[in-house]
């Protein structure tokens, strides 16, 4: 007779990644076996950095028929969905608020799959007993709650159902309508907003740049290389420090996740490489994850980031942009408000009501706010020429 076990793992290389991507069965790249294990071999979460991998491992026998990525974590950095106000809260009345467990991707706030599930199986028996496992922990290391973080819609009801909180944040995403060219969606747009966008991307032109689109199996370690330091300096520019992805987690992605990876590199005079987005891809949707340039240039970050990412978009069928959080300037180049979530479990304390209260008012300010963007979309009323 077969038998179900659970385990725990503070290491992917305990795991085949053939096992892992069968629960993973789509082409969203954040679950892949290639874009955690980089994460960890390369040493950008583990020891020392606050991101410590607790993965949740479901067996029937020996094969793995579900699992979890998680991390026990020591602090709130480079989650997206930021929690600081419930720390504050938890410093001011003496209560300690790490560990906790967050059910995320590092880095990447991306909405996908946080919990897999080998094709066949009973989904929903298989999530009663990983959450059932999830709150155990929760209990004997005294988390003071777990975090699932972005997961996709279908997940997002399991949890609910499950009486984990909903809480909501705004993204902005791109969506193709139907586009032939990039022509068709600047038909879109209002007059002004087309004069504008057409301004921008001539001043790049004028200043001798030249976009390029580089698949990555196209890319050279050379080019993996300049594309963390671009990373590096744009942390450094707003966060004064270097980041949290190294070097070495870069090179895997070159190595491992090349099929998925696109990258949008500027030329100066066709030689000097000055500025550089990374992407990822999956069937339907381009995900924008990382810029950095050598030096200021003009509108040179919407065309990297935004521009040309439409156009690839529209040439390869691609039906979604995500661009990455926050960035509200991201509105006037016709990237739509989008609602995001996250699901918490707090473990009791004197102040599990006062955060329920809290996570209500926020999702009112936030359904207004979402409201406000939607009327400054730059796209043209029908009575406009």
């Amino acid at each position: 007779m077969s038998s179900l076990r659970l385990e725990w793992t503070d290491t992917l290389s305990q795991v085949s990644p053939e096992a892992w991507d069968a629960l993973f069965a789509t082409q969203y790249p954040f679950c892949r076996y290639a874009f955690l294990s980089a994460l960890e071999t390369g040493g950008s979460v583990g020891p020392g950095t606050g991101w410590q991998s607790s993965h949740l491992l479901l067996y029937r026998d020996d094969q793995l028929i579900a699992a979890v990525p998680a991390y026990q974590k020591e602090h709130s950095y480079g989650e997206y969905l930021f929690d600081w106000a419930i720390v504050e809260a938890y410093q001011r009345y003496g209560l300690d608020f790490f560990p906790k467990l967050v059910l995320a991707i590092p880095f990447t706030p991306a909405e996908g799959p946080r919990f897999g599930f080998l094709p066949g199986e009973d989904e929903a028996r298989l999530m009663a007993l990983l959450l059932e496992a999830l709150q155990q922990r929760m209990k004997k290391q005294r988390l003071s709650s777990i975090q699932c973080l972005y997961p996709n819609e279908a997940q997002r009801d399991l949890l609910t159902a499950a009486d984990f909180w909903p809480r909501q944040d705004v993204q902005f995403e791109w969506r193709n309508y139907g586009y032939a060219f990039f022509d068709d969606f600047m038909a879109g747009l209002s007059s002004r907003k087309r004069k504008q966008i057409r301004k921008e991307r001539q001043r790049v032109q004028d200043a001798g740049v030249e976009l390029r689109v580089i698949a990555g199996a196209d890319a050279t370690g050379q080019l993996w290389q300049q594309l963390h330091r671009f990373y590096q300096r744009t942390y450094l520019k707003r966060s004064g420090h270097k980041g949290y992805l190294t070097e070495a987690t870069f090179l895997r992605w070159g190595e491992q996740l090349s099929d998925q990876a696109v990258i949008f590199a500027a030329y100066h005079h066709q030689q000097r490489l000055i500025a550089a987005s990374l992407c990822f891809r999956s069937a339907d949707t381009l995900y924008g994850r990382y810029w950095g340039c050598e030096a200021d240039w003009d509108f040179l970050h919407f065309e990297a980031c935004y521009y040309a990412g439409i156009e690839y978009c529209i040439t390869h069928g691609l039906q979604r942009f995500d661009a990455g959080a926050q960035g509200e300037h991201k509105l006037q180049r016709g990237f739509e408000p989008v609602t995001r979530y996250g699901c918490y479990l707090f473990r009791d304390s004197p102040l599990k009501d006062a955060i329920n209260r809290y996570f209500e008012g926020e999702e009112d300010m936030l359904a207004l706010y979402q409201r406000q963007a939607q009327a400054r979309l730059p796209f043209r009323q029908s009575s406009e020429a």
